[in-house]
């Protein structure tokens, strides 16, 4: 391999992981400040937030799609597919945070036994989406560093196989649900807060009913037997059996 090639793996490896968890660990900092204020009244600071949410929304959700990325081999090498997707999200969502103005008009503050609640459930929310991310590290490559590892290696990366574990048995989408628990699960909601859980969960519902037609095209009637025996976000069912006796690997028979 030149050492031109390695070199572009190294710093693509990077700044997908500095991009990805970076953004997210802004993301996730509910005390940050605002750090642009633009002293703008509630009604335009909304306004500019919602645009900066829909901004996230096109980048994300836009970028995803299969004619997006297949457009994006003809200019990057393919390995790079998706870490150029964690650092243009991680980009576009860093810059949401920057931009995000606070408006601490309050929509309810919750009191005595509620508010433990609503903390609790936030908590075992953030702990339950761990446990989500940790059930699938072996098949969901979250910040696409996968490829580039395999080229590094002088091979190629390995199909990735359709496993059913831990909480992907009681819904079809843990992390989805786990995030949608985040934001609604506070003991208090200032308008823009407001705002977010609003325009993030209705994006999170639409996305994922997008994101099933592209597993439904990886996997087949594996994953249509999957859909039908498993919730998609809400776990209002028991957990599916995991059966490895159908003679197809990486395909198992669910059974509720």
């Amino acid at each position: 391999m030149k050492a031109k090639a390695k070199f572009a793996d190294h710093l693509i490896i990077a700044l997908a992981v500095v991009a990805g968890a970076g953004s997210i660990g802004l993301f996730a900092w509910d005390a940050r400040p605002t750090f642009v204020p633009m002293m703008w009244p509630p009604g335009a600071a909304l306004a500019w937030d919602a645009f900066l949410s829909l901004l996230f929304f096109v980048q994300h959700s836009g970028m995803v799609r299969r004619p997006f990325r297949a457009r994006l081999t003809s200019v990057l090498p393919a390995r790079y597919d998706g870490a150029f997707y964690a650092i243009s999200s991680g980009l576009t969502l860093t810059l949401v945070v920057v931009l995000w103005q606070r408006v601490d008009t309050p929509v309810f503050r919750l009191e005595g036994a509620a508010r433990w609640v609503a903390v609790a459930s936030s908590w075992l929310a953030a702990a339950l989406l761990v446990f989500s991310g940790y059930a699938v590290r072996h098949t969901i490559d979250f910040f696409g560093l996968k490829p580039i590892r395999a080229h590094l290696r002088g091979g190629t990366p390995l199909l990735t196989p359709f496993i059913v574990d831990g909480p992907y048995r009681w819904v079809r989408h843990p992390l989805y649900s786990c995030i949608l628990a985040l934001l609604w699960a506070r003991p208090e909601m200032m308008a823009d807060g407001f705002l977010l859980a609003i325009l993030w969960s209705s994006w999170l519902v639409v996305g994922t009913v997008l994101e099933e037609r592209d597993l439904v095209a990886d996997f087949g009637d594996v994953y249509r037997r999957y859909q039908q025996q498993v919730p998609m976000l809400v776990p209002w069912r028991g957990p599916v059996r995991v059966q490895s006796d159908t003679g197809t690997p990486g395909q198992p028979r669910l059974d509720v």
